[in-house]
């Protein structure tokens, strides 16, 4: 049993078309294996002290789910987990006593901003967005918008599906409701803004009108070690703010009509039924149909819509029919424009 032996030179892979090739690569001291039941199995074992989760999409939900059933603690920067089953993952924390530790940029800002404040004292978070390549289009220029001009953000380097996410803003949406679950406040208290500089990287307003920002150049490596050592700090090789230097910090409210991803994400969050399991799924793959140059830029938000309006019911959420809403919305989002 593989499993009974797990050490640092074994190698998990996901994509079984790749397995072979690095079995034969004969990489010495390394057991290779593949499958995600083999991830699920990992996150379970008694020597895992902490699950770092950076999976992209649904494929990360399952992961977390049986780590956080082991009573582990999770630096979770799959925001899918928390969209599709906020609901299961929270209760699992609660009930397990496992740790739910946000690496998202925006996320850790908020809880380090909210460390040492009672919760019910909290009156808003705001959350900071770049707005992207595309914050200052006019709806004609979106609707021209290439493959090669999406994948170009202006303060961050991420991968493909991330990347336009950060460009439709949906990014943003996910991540209004992964804050709804983290810290469980109403949709109503997290208010997102542009903020192109990305240096502030959340805000928490308190009922004393008071407001705490968190902020850095934009660097994953302050939010990744804060979660593998939280609450303590490390000593951090990582860029500063230069305040000898005049800074320009500037905001300014999002633009829903431009940005109909954003209001979407909102709409589905006080759903009851398996509506954000829906939206993910739905935007995953009108993003690969888009990156596919299969369909249009805007026809993205239409695609989940049209998701969304077609499959939404009051089905009870449980792990199985997240899985089967899950696949029933990307047979659906593959075959509409």
């Amino acid at each position: 049993d593989w499993s009974s032996d797990v050490c640092s030179s074994d190698l998990v892979i996901c994509n079984d078309q790749r397995f072979e090739q690095l079995k034969a690569a004969e990489l010495n001291s390394v057991e290779i294996y593949s499958g995600l039941s083999v991830i699920n199995d990992l996150v379970q074992l008694d020597k895992i002290d902490i699950v770092l989760n950076s999976l992209v999409g649904f494929a990360g939900f399952q992961p977390t789910f049986n780590a956080l059933l082991a009573g582990k603690r999770v630096a979770l920067a799959n925001k899918e987990s928390l969209v599709v089953g906020g609901r299961l993952i929270t209760n699992l924390v609660n009930s397990t006593g496992a740790e739910l530790i946000p690496v998202d940029s925006e996320h850790s800002a908020m809880l380090q901003c909210m460390v040492g404040e009672p919760k019910n004292r909290i009156e808003k978070i705001i959350i900071t967005a770049s707005g992207g390549p595309f914050r200052d289009y006019s709806p004609d220029q979106m609707s021209n918008i290439s493959v090669e001009q999406a994948l170009k953000h202006p303060n961050w380097d991420m991968g493909a599906k991330i990347t336009i996410d950060s460009s439709t803003m949906m990014n943003k949406g996910l991540e209004i409701i992964e804050a709804h679950w983290l810290f469980d406040l109403p949709v109503e208290k997290i208010e997102p803004v542009i903020h192109p500089q990305s240096i502030v990287h959340s805000i928490v307003t308190y009922v004393d009108g008071s407001s705490k920002a968190q902020l850095g150049p934009p660097d994953m490596k302050v939010p990744i070690i804060y979660a593998l050592t939280y609450p303590n700090r490390l000593q951090l090789e990582s860029p500063r703010m230069d305040w000898t230097k005049q800074q320009e910090l500037t905001f300014y409210p999002v633009d829903y009509s431009k940005f109909p991803c954003v209001k979407l994400a909102m709409e589905v969050i006080d759903d009851q039924d398996l509506a954000p399991a829906i939206l993910n799924a739905a935007n995953e793959i009108a993003v690969q149909r888009f990156l596919n140059r299969e369909i249009s830029y805007i026809s993205i938000p239409k695609i989940v819509e049209k998701s969304l309006e077609k499959l939404t019911d009051s089905t009870e959420i449980s792990l199985q029919n997240l899985i089967n809403i899950d696949k029933e919305t990307r047979e659906f989002a593959s075959r509409i424009n």
